[in-house]
């Protein structure tokens, strides 16, 4: 086994030997101490571990993540470090997000100025400020519903077992008629949002259509997975979705957007656009009502059994903001809760 000394390694991986102490310092690599002098000897399992390090700090993981990815290797629990792995992916997703919306304002500032008007700097505060708001709104998102825990569960629930009916009525109608309404073309690609265990994919899927999902749960993505290994999975959330623009011909979604505050809809809905392609469509079946006021008998629906959380879309704010943004907008009620929106892009010529 041939061993190295710090300055060597150092010149292989193109990094300073200070840098290879300072990981050291911080727990990351143990190497060996020469007996006698305690110079530092470093074998090939170092160097590997090493590197993962460098990578791991690249795609901008702190110490501290980094120390918990390797916590998970050394377990191996690969699942484990994937998944924060695929936290940090969801969080530059986020920080892409606020900085292109960021470089979005400090062009209309400088087209103020190349025009040749005086800002106004009262609007200009009420950009920044509307900038913070979205920031914050995205960054206090929580699961209140732990779905994680629901995952094991959760097809029983709403698709019924045995004598047991589902405890989301109309949910298996709705699915289908949000695959129907679509009606992809052969060749088109679609996403999924809050695919959850990924019933509503599974019926694009078996049409031979490709599609992605994203959620925030962890185990639903997990089941969704293992029913459905061909299918393209992330974890996100709407209000940052981890993908690049015009990505998808159409985007679906079922109860899901309902979990999202009045004030949270809208940024939802601005990503949705921007990752479908100019002619993409979306679809979506929820609990929607006509006012922004949660029923009682909603929560009595709720599979969840957490009815203080449980909430219903505001149908006609949702259907404002898709018209405003030149959406030719279909609504259909399966029931009194339960209401399909179909949206196709008018400058589409769709």
């Amino acid at each position: 086994m041939q061993l190295m000394h710090i300055q060597q390694l150092a010149k292989q991986l193109r990094i300073s030997p200070r840098a290879i102490r300072y990981y050291e310092e911080a727990g990351l690599i143990a190497p060996r101490k020469q007996d006698g002098n305690r110079y530092r000897l470093f074998d090939e399992a170092d160097r590997q571990r090493l590197q993962t390090v460098l990578s791991l700090r690249a795609i901008g993981l702190s110490i501290e993540e980094v120390k918990a990815v390797l916590a998970e290797l050394d377990r191996g629990d690969e699942d484990g470090a994937l998944h924060l792995l695929e936290l940090q992916r969801s969080l530059l997703f986020s920080e892409l997000v606020e900085l292109r919306l960021s470089i979005d304002a400090a062009d209309r500032l400088i087209g103020r100025f190349r025009g040749r008007h005086a800002p106004d700097w009262g609007e200009v505060f009420d950009w920044t400020e509307g900038l913070k708001r979205r920031r914050e709104l995205r960054a206090n998102w929580r699961d209140h519903w732990n779905f994680d825990r629901q995952a094991e569960t959760h097809d029983h629930l709403v698709l019924g077992s045995g004598l047991a009916p589902s405890a989301l009525p109309n949910y298996a109608q709705a699915l289908r008629m949000v695959a129907e309404w679509v009606a992809p073309r052969p060749g088109e690609r679609g996403l999924d949002i809050g695919t959850g265990t990924g019933n509503l994919a599974g019926l694009f899927l078996e049409k031979g259509i490709e599609m992605a999902g994203i959620d925030q749960s962890k185990e639903m993505l997990r089941r969704c997975r293992s029913k459905f290994p061909s299918m393209e999975t992330k974890l996100g959330n709407v209000l940052a979705i981890p993908y690049l623009d015009r990505s998808f011909d159409f985007a679906v979604s079922s109860f899901a957007l309902r979990h999202l505050s009045e004030e949270q809809l809208p940024l939802a809905l601005e990503e949705i656009r921007r990752v479908l392609k100019p002619h993409g469509t979306l679809c979506i079946a929820d609990r929607m009502l006509g006012s922004a006021e949660p029923m009682a008998s909603d929560h009595a629906a709720s599979p969840s059994g957490l009815a203080s959380h449980e909430t219903a879309a505001d149908l006609s704010r949702l259907v404002a903001w898709l018209e405003q943004a030149d959406y030719l907008v279909q609504t259909k009620p399966l029931s009194d809760l339960i209401h399909i929106v179909f949206a196709v892009p008018i400058r589409a010529g769709l």
